[in-house]
């Protein structure tokens, strides 16, 4: 079920996916694909089987360190993701050990977000219009090969402390490959295709995390594989 039998969904989705292809006629070049509001209680919430599907594009692709003017936004968030590259190209009806056998490697990431306007079960259409929230991306230069989470811990840094870990990444967003076969089946539905050196950003490892007028920093965690954060600014 790749959640576009919802009419608001399909109708999202082909005016998300037209605003990237001209986005790209522009000069724009892709980087990869999202999911969104994919936690289980989020879902249920809006009626969802499945999360949302956004894209990425390389302009709002950061360096780890990297300083986030959060100057206009409405309700800037912070999500601490594994973000995962492609080795190979995917198509729809992916099994779960197809989708494993196409992830090159997987990587902590961060994704900053302006949560404007909440979700709703009926604004799901102007989410993915707008591209779920996105705004940048920053991804970790240090990777493990494959799909496989076994011994991962993911730690959250705010004000300089850590306020959460996780030996279980995938509690919240499901498993990883279940969530590479779902971006596959409806960028395939959809006309697109996902491709080799793509990145998909799997949701938030926790609660999306709202962004205080005092925060200066945030860092994600995962060890043993590295570490990503970001600098925030209001100007």
């Amino acid at each position: 079920m790749n959640g576009l039998d919802n009419p608001l969904i399909r109708q999202g989705m082909a005016a998300q996916l037209a605003r990237r292809r001209a986005e790209m006629a522009a000069g724009a070049r892709p980087l990869g694909w999202k999911v969104g509001l994919g936690a289980p209680a989020t879902m249920q919430k809006l009626g969802l089987q499945r999360p949302l599907v956004g894209y990425l594009m390389q302009r709002a692709l950061l360096l780890s360190g990297s300083n986030v003017s959060l100057a206009g936004y409405t309700r800037p968030v912070m999500e601490a993701e594994i973000a995962v590259r492609m080795a190979r190209p995917l198509s729809g009806g992916a099994s779960a050990d197809e989708a494993a056998a196409a992830v090159k490697e997987i990587m902590p990431a961060i994704e900053i977000a302006d949560l404007d306007p909440a979700p709703s079960a009926e604004n799901l259409g102007a989410v993915l219009e707008g591209n779920v929230y996105q705004r940048h991306v920053v991804l970790c230069g240090n990777t493990r090969p494959g799909a496989g989470t076994a011994g991962l811990t993911s730690r959250l840094i705010r004000r300089g402390g850590e306020v959460s870990a996780t030996t279980e990444p995938e509690l919240l967003t499901g498993k990883l490959v279940d969530i590479v076969a779902h971006v596959a089946d409806v960028l395939a539905a959809c006309g697109e295709t996902l491709s080799a050196g793509d990145i998909i950003i799997t949701g938030s490892i926790t609660p999306p995390v709202m962004i205080e007028p005092d925060e200066t920093e945030i860092a994600h965690v995962l060890d043993p594989i590295g570490e990503v954060s970001v600098t925030l600014s209001r100007d």
